[in-house]
């Protein structure tokens, strides 16, 4: 089957991609394209998806580089090909013929490149991330490579929508105790609960760090279970695992 690879046109003219779970190798509540080594999928199985997934990157697997994500404000810089997956949840690299990936289900992957200067970043920012400063963090990094802030395009891929991301009041009282204007990215649920946008809060983020042209590709991976994988929703339906979806992006 066909990959399914959506795009955007603040990154025309770089290798770049959010993968659904479409065109995959993987069966059961993984069925599709699950990336994740970490699941409980058969690993040569996610081998074959990752594969599929440099293919489209035109790179071999081995320059398909990622992360082992832990929800921090890490950044690696990329130099070489490499099968280390430092722990971290972000990327930049200046490297030709690497393709940076990260993998979620309902969190943000954001793909990041300047295209004069040749540099190029990934990031996987779910709330603790982006709260953190992993948005602010890969920017730096990419400028310590030589990108031009002002010349840093910015897309967020598909992520959980404010409609289906409910949370409990403490969880609001995080972000608004950090900055009494992060109040803006929610709204009024049910009884005491909230719905938080996290793409607008991730949106703001990118902007406060001087990233002029950023986007969301406007994709909620809850609310499209034929397209996304979705660790909420797996919950919710009481599935025993998830699959994850890659993003990647190459010079």
């Amino acid at each position: 089957m066909t990959l399914d690879i959506i795009t955007h046109d603040l990154l025309d003219g770089v290798a770049h991609g959010f993968f659904t779970r479409v065109g995959g190798a993987s069966s059961g509540v993984f069925d599709g394209l699950n990336c994740g080594f970490g699941s409980s999928d058969q690993h040569d199985i996610v081998a074959i998806n990752r594969a599929r997934v440099a293919g489209a990157m035109d790179v071999e697997s081995t320059s398909l580089m990622g992360v082992h994500q832990i929800h921090s404000a890490d950044v690696v810089t990329v130099t070489q090909a490499s099968a280390d997956k430092p722990k971290a949840d972000a990327l930049v690299t200046a490297t030709k013929g690497i393709a940076l990936s990260v993998l979620t289900a309902d969190c943000q992957p954001v793909l990041f490149a300047d295209r004069e200067a040749g540099v190029i970043g990934a990031a996987h920012a779910g709330w603790q991330g982006a709260l953190n400063g992993v948005l602010d963090a890969t920017i730096d990094a990419m400028v310590d490579l030589g990108a031009n802030r002002a010349a840093i395009v910015a897309v967020i891929g598909p992520s959980i929508s404010q409609k289906a991301y409910e949370v409990g009041p403490e969880f609001a009282e995080r972000f608004i105790d950090e900055d009494h204007a992060n109040a803006r990215f929610f709204a009024n649920g049910t009884g005491e609960k909230m719905q938080f946008d996290l793409p607008a809060f991730g949106l703001a983020r990118l902007r406060d760090a001087g990233i002029k042209d950023a986007a969301w590709t406007r994709h909620c991976t809850y609310s499209d279970p034929a397209r996304f994988y979705s660790y909420r929703r797996s919950c919710h339906v009481k599935e025993a695992d998830y699959g994850r979806l890659i993003a990647a992006i190459r010079l």
